[in-house]
């Protein structure tokens, strides 16, 4: 608890005088097994001069109430009715007053150094860095993401997306991009105007800014697993039973298209076409091939064949994907019950 460990965030910025250099923003939807654990973590950071700003997006547990009796000089609590993870996101950055903008997740935690650190290279980058991404311990496997930041090829340090990145390299990258561990600045975020929120967005809504971002800026990455997930408590993220919906840059990506330098525009076709593949191939899975095949129609051509999941979203588009994923389930169904 916070005060059981002697800190106060109202202790957070220690001269006055001093401008504010980093607002947390976590955004809260029915976490009450987990926000004291996020709220803990940023108590016990090194560094102190942030805010923190809450955003209950619209729960009916009691998070916020676990949150209120925390609320002091130095940390808010904003109320606003159900939105979706981008638009609380969003909410809270309108009311930030720092330069940076640090999120966490209320079901994930951060080690001690996390903000330090981020404020440390970030400083030390300047602003021609627009963020700062860092690996994640997942648990319960208890895994540093690196190691799989290794085998896709995201390197350390700085790096700029070219017309020459390879199409595995910037898939990999936005999905290893996350908000509990990407520090990003203020100015860069409202310049990309923020996450995904039209229609209660609730899938992929943070991988459509850190596309964006991609394309207009330097980022950087550290390999260091300073943020704990908690993927078995992540129920967007992780839990999801059945096909996602689809992404926002494929329902609604005009703005990320028109505004891509055109040097980049044949990469970023290519990573709309791998993307639509993967996600017909899903819906193809599930039975959905109708939808499957308005994404193959809209994103996909002949010469993408060499793209990720490109077979699997040409059966995905057909009425024998139906059968096909009934049969793959079952098969997964019975190899499960035998296993028990």
């Amino acid at each position: 608890m916070l005060e059981s460990e002697g800190w106060h965030l109202a202790d957070a910025c220690l001269d006055p005088r001093m401008s504010l250099r980093v607002s947390v923003i976590v955004p809260l939807y029915n976490k009450t097994a987990w926000i004291e654990r996020c709220l803990d973590s940023i108590a016990r950071q090194s560094y102190r001069n942030f805010e923190v700003i809450i955003v209950d997006d619209g729960s009916t547990d009691d998070s916020a109430t676990k949150v209120e009796k925390r609320v002091d000089g130095q940390i808010r609590l904003i109320r606003q009715a159900n939105a979706g993870p981008g638009a609380a996101r969003n909410r809270g950055v309108s009311e930030a007053q720092g330069e940076l903008i640090a999120m966490l997740d209320a079901d994930d935690a951060w080690d001690t150094e996390y903000l330090a650190e981020s404020v440390r290279i970030l400083d030390g980058y300047g602003d021609r860095v627009a963020c700062l991404t860092w690996a994640m311990m997942e648990y319960p496997a208890r895994l540093s993401t690196f190691r799989r930041w290794k085998r896709i090829g995201i390197p350390e340090g700085v790096y700029r997306v070219t017309a020459e990145t390879p199409l595995p390299l910037l898939l990999g990258i936005v999905s290893n991009m996350l908000p509990s561990s990407t520090v990003i600045r203020r100015s860069v975020f409202d310049r990309m105007a923020g996450f995904y929120a039209k229609n209660r967005c609730l899938f992929a809504e943070d991988a459509y800014l850190w596309l964006k971002v991609l394309l207009h800026h330097d980022v950087a990455f550290d390999g260091r697993a300073l943020v704990d997930r908690y993927c078995d408590a992540s129920e967007l993220a992780m839990n999801v039973k059945g096909a996602r919906p689809v992404e926002p840059f494929l329902l609604d990506g005009g703005e990320i298209r028109e505004s891509c330098p055109p040097a980049l525009s044949p990469l970023l076709r290519r990573f709309l076409a791998a993307r639509a593949c993967k996600t017909a191939s899903v819906y193809g899975y599930f039975g959905r091939y109708m939808e499957a095949r308005r994404l193959v129609r809209e994103f996909v051509s002949p010469g993408d064949w060499g793209v990720p999941f490109f077979p699997l979203a040409l059966v995905g588009c057909t009425p024998a994907a139906k059968w096909l994923g009934y049969a793959a389930r079952a098969t997964k169904l019975n190899l499960r019950e035998s296993n028990t």
